[in-house]
């Protein structure tokens, strides 16, 4: 394996902007393929946003969790292309053998099969999937971000034990989370004795599962950018040990995930055009307008991802000269990454980016855009060749190791 410090090909920030372009013309024309109605194969949303969800959370697997293991000592390219057939082999099984015929023998609403077999709409059992990944991507990666791997280390566990460990760990509270937030919704669609219904009415004004959607995809958010433009702050002001910091960590950031989504109500109205509540309002009622407002806070959020994930993986936290570890540069990084996601939404729905340029044929009229866009799955796969490209790549052919 190549030694010494990765360093940017053709320096920053050209490397940044080159890898920037290449991440989307890939993420683009992957998506006309698959998704784009347009295009050969017309998976938007579903089964789409079902397949993109689980290649990230088995990627978490594979990088976040297992260390590359078993693929970690070979050379790259190689390693990435096997690492990236490895994710699709492991895409199928999780979502065609553990959900729809393992998990699917208990939980009604996660059997495709038994759902096609009766008539009922298949599309339940992809939702039913998407929702355990909206839960993991937060469950399995917070122990080793908030709470620094404990409880598998510090141990002598090595690869692939410790990675096992880590994802038994985070299936078991992943299984207690998708319980309370996400079993209850499904026990209002298909209604009868066996599942309790959406408790969260009074709380969300709708009987949804965007509701959890609207806050849970905020805390994803502040998880994430922790680590990464964030460099840990400002959970690095908590000195206490694990498993205090951790704990203390994730009520912070639910709170704060919270009041974000709650924001997000208030303010939406804002540059939504009023008649959209109204075409809401008139086809399910005023628990519709509710469900939007949740469901839309999550997609404000999921406008984060890209300018938080590639300053830090392509732009190695530039931060104008300011020292990249110090408060000044936190603050920068925060607000520009808060001015790139907002440029991005623009172009998404006022630019109508999502009509143009991915064939989403609800958005034509301004007042359809906001509540037919879709712009999650959007901002989900546009993520996903960047991840690929650190995660399993380590940034090959964008970086280079320097002896």
């Amino acid at each position: 394996m190549a030694t010494g410090e990765l360093k940017p090909r053709w320096g920053q920030p050209l490397t940044g902007i080159i890898s920037f372009f290449v991440f989307f013309a890939i993420a683009w024309l992957l998506w006309f393929i698959f998704s784009d109605s347009r295009g050969p194969v017309g998976w938007f949303p579903y089964p789409f946003v079902m397949y993109l969800a689980m290649m990230i959370l088995v990627g978490i697997w594979q990088h976040m969790l297992l260390g590359d293991w078993p693929f970690q000592n070979i050379e790259q390219p190689k390693r990435g292309i096997i690492m990236t057939i490895a994710n699709l082999v492991l895409v199928w099984f999780v979502i065609d053998v553990i959900f729809y015929r393992i998990l699917g023998l208990g939980f009604n609403f996660m059997n495709y099969y038994g759902l096609e077999a009766i008539e009922k709409p298949v599309v339940m059992a992809q939702v039913a999937v998407v929702c355990f990944v909206l839960i993991g991507f937060y469950t399995f990666p917070v122990s080793t971000i908030f709470f620094g791997k404990w409880p598998v280390q510090p141990s002598n566990l090595t690869q692939p034990a410790a990675g096992f460990a880590e994802i038994a760990w985070g299936s078991f509270w992943t299984l207690i989370c998708y319980s309370v937030l996400i079993v209850p919704f499904f026990g209002s669609v298909f209604q009868g004795p066996a599942l309790n219904s959406s408790w969260w009415v009074t709380l969300g004004g709708t009987s949804h599962v965007h509701w959890v959607f609207g806050w849970w995809e905020w805390a994803i958010v502040i998880l994430f950018m922790t680590p990464n433009v964030w460099r840990m702050k400002p959970w690095s002001l908590i000195t206490v040990p694990q498993p205090w910091k951790g704990i203390i960590s994730v009520i912070i950031s639910m709170v704060g995930a919270a009041a974000l989504a709650i924001l997000c109500k208030k303010i939406i109205p804002m540059w939504v055009p009023a008649e959209t509540f109204q075409l809401l309002e008139e086809a399910k009622g005023a628990s519709e307008v509710q469900r939007f407002f949740w469901l839309h806070s999550a997609e404000i959020a999921g406008f984060f991802l890209i300018p938080f994930l590639i300053w830090h993986h392509y732009f190695d936290d530039i931060a104008l000269g300011l020292n990249r570890d110090g408060w000044a540069a936190f603050f920068l990084r925060t607000i520009g990454v808060c001015a790139l996601a907002a440029g991005s939404y623009w172009i998404f729905y006022y630019g109508n980016f999502g009509h143009w340029a991915l064939g989403n044929h609800h958005m034509t009229e301004l007042s359809h855009r906001f509540a037919h866009g879709e712009s999650l799955v959007w901002n989900f796969w546009w993520i996903i060749p960047l991840l690929w490209n650190e995660w399993f790549f380590h940034k090959w052919p964008f970086y280079i190791h320097e002896e």
